[in-house]
């Protein structure tokens, strides 16, 4: 979806990926197979490009400082550093006076102890790096348990969380300029599905106050970070109203795929502007918009029945062009536009049941 706005706006887009026939490689000018960690590979790709992003933040520093010597990187080394490393990232966020749960950093067996005495229980025990769609993360109920928790995580660079009591879970997808020009697209409600983002909902249903305090904290991020491109900052609401960063998310977000249809400028196109030294777009949202994702268990019974789906008035359909489905893979994903986010979210969920 990035590589279509860019194509329409003139640009030529080349795509490095360690595997073959990538969603973007579909419609790139050029496919580049390689790791990550090639930094032989790395340093060619630059050489041969202007603007270097991201749609993936685990990519190792070498790659990044190797792409810098060479091209423009948006958004930076440090940017990206931060937000892939929890203990990094919620660091960063408390020394900036940004609310965060309370967490504690474990490296090492005598960390456990204090980590709990600071964050108590019940909490969640999650890998420093790696961490995406619930994997990474055990839930620790009582003080004993986060020993063995520890051990499932291969005894990895951790970070311990106080556990939330969660009313709801929203994210804002910012973006900043060259010339620090910023723009949202405000709150968007998101629910999940064993870890697993199912549908989010746009305008979120939270307190004006709240939407402009998540707004700001997002603002505050990016500014923090000297920012350009696009971030999602992904928030926690507990059930006493408090509003706490969860993680960041520096590139566009699945929550904001409703933009593509819902929005007069997508996430997608957003994010070309800002690296491309363009003027940011109007975010303004057409009509309130839900999104579902489609994962892989669709396909288990054989290729789902798109014509029903597409039958409905209003639903658009999104598919990746990923060459095999696999329980829990996003494959693509609908959207629906109504008068009100509920009537949204109903329509989009009844039409993916038809598939």
């Amino acid at each position: 979806m990035f590589a279509m706005a860019a194509r329409r706006l003139g640009y030529r887009v080349h795509t490095l990926a360690p595997d073959h026939d990538t969603p973007t490689g579909q419609i790139a000018d050029e496919e580049i197979n390689a790791s990550y960690d090639d930094l032989d590979a790395v340093r060619a790709f630059a050489s041969r490009v202007d603007v270097v992003t991201f749609e993936f933040e685990n990519v190792s520093a070498a790659a990044v400082a190797e792409a810098e010597r060479h091209a423009i990187v948006r958004p930076n080394g440090r940017a990206l550093s931060v937000a892939q490393h929890r203990i990094r990232e919620k660091t960063f966020l408390a020394e900036h006076g940004l609310p965060v749960a309370a967490f504690a950093a474990v490296r090492e067996a005598r960390d456990l102890e204090s980590a709990v005495q600071k964050v108590g229980c019940p909490a969640v025990l999650k890998t420093a790096a790696f961490g995406y769609d619930g994997k990474g993360q055990v839930a620790v109920a009582r003080a004993g348990e986060v020993a063995a928790a520890w051990d499932t995580l291969d005894r990895r660079e951790a970070i311990l969380e106080a556990f939330i009591d969660l009313d709801r879970e929203i994210s804002v997808i910012g973006a900043r300029g060259v010339d620090g020009g910023w723009s949202h697209f405000g709150p968007i409600e998101n629910a999940h599905r064993c870890h697993i983002l199912d549908v989010s909902v746009a305008p979120a249903h939270v307190p004006p106050g709240l939407a402009a305090q998540a707004i700001d904290v997002t603002r505050q991020v990016m500014e923090g970070l000297e920012y350009i491109g696009l971030m999602c900052v992904e928030f926690f609401i507990a059930k006493d109203g408090r509003l706490l960063v969860n993680e960041l998310a520096p590139r566009p977000h699945n929550s904001g795929h409703l933009t593509f249809d819902a929005c007069r400028t997508s996430q997608f196109e957003q994010q070309l502007r800002a690296i491309c030294g363009l003027p940011l777009g109007s975010p303004e949202m057409f009509q309130p918009a839900a999104m579902a994702n489609l994962l892989g268990d669709l396909w288990r019974n054989g290729e789902p029945n798109w014509a029903a789906a597409l039958a409905e008035p209003g639903i658009k359909l999104h598919l990746y062009g990923k060459s095999a489905p696999r329980p829990g893979r996003k494959m693509g994903h609908l959207t629906a536009l109504a008068a009100t986010p509920e009537a949204a979210r109903q329509q989009v969920m009844a039409a993916r049941d038809l598939l």
